[in-house]
């Protein structure tokens, strides 16, 4: 059964758009990212388009392609628009769909609303974790969020590794953790369909 995945991380620049274009391949799902800021010539669909090695998948357009790369709200502002979500149209399309957030859940769209209020109940949810000096906090903090409000709601750890704060990440929450992905020189097609490959399975059964 083809479903809806939301991508999001624990905050900006941890990998959500190599975890995106992973998680597309696996699935050879359709991508859509609904606000993009910054990066207008060659944005994360493009980035995710360039990594893709299967001939299924399918790039919906932005809902809003905003010029500055800085948080929505602030960007629409600089723009002259004001985000609306109830624009914000899920594409139609019978394939699974990988959905990328922009920042973190938090991050404000206009003054009452925030990334949060655009991630359907019905939604997978994968939350992106990258460790730095703060990022268990950051990351128990965003699973407990979702996981509130009810979200079905896994993790993929990216970058170096730190085995003690993924495990106290998850026995505290007792999440599902997909997998990890390495501290990789360069990304590939060749790379991201082995972390494809590799993560298939767990990805099917979420």
């Amino acid at each position: 059964m083809c479903k809806k995945i939301y991508v999001t991380g624990i905050g900006t620049d941890v990998g959500k758009t190599v975890v995106s274009a992973i998680v597309t391949e696996a699935l050879n799902a359709d991508y859509w990212k609904p606000i993009q800021a910054g990066d207008t010539t060659f944005g994360d669909t493009d980035k995710v388009k360039a990594l893709i090695s299967n001939s299924t998948s399918k790039f919906h357009p932005n809902a809003y392609l905003l010029n500055t790369p800085m948080s929505p709200h602030a960007a629409a502002e600089i723009d002259n628009i004001v985000i609306d979500i109830n624009t914000i149209v899920v594409p139609k399309t019978d394939n699974c769909l990988i959905i990328e957030g922009a920042g973190g859940l938090l991050v404000p769209l206009n003054n009452t609303q925030t990334i949060l209020d655009t991630i359907d109940k019905s939604y997978k949810v994968i939350l992106v974790s990258r460790h730095y000096l703060g990022s268990i906090n950051h990351t128990l903090m965003s699973l407990k969020i979702l996981m509130d409000k009810g979200y079905d709601v896994s993790v993929i750890f990216n970058g170096t590794k730190n085995l003690t704060s993924e495990a106290i990440i998850s026995k505290m929450t007792g999440v599902t953790v997909i997998g990890r992905i390495d501290e990789e020189s360069k990304l590939t097609k060749e790379i991201i369909k082995k972390y494809a490959d590799l993560f298939k399975e767990n990805l099917q059964n979420i």
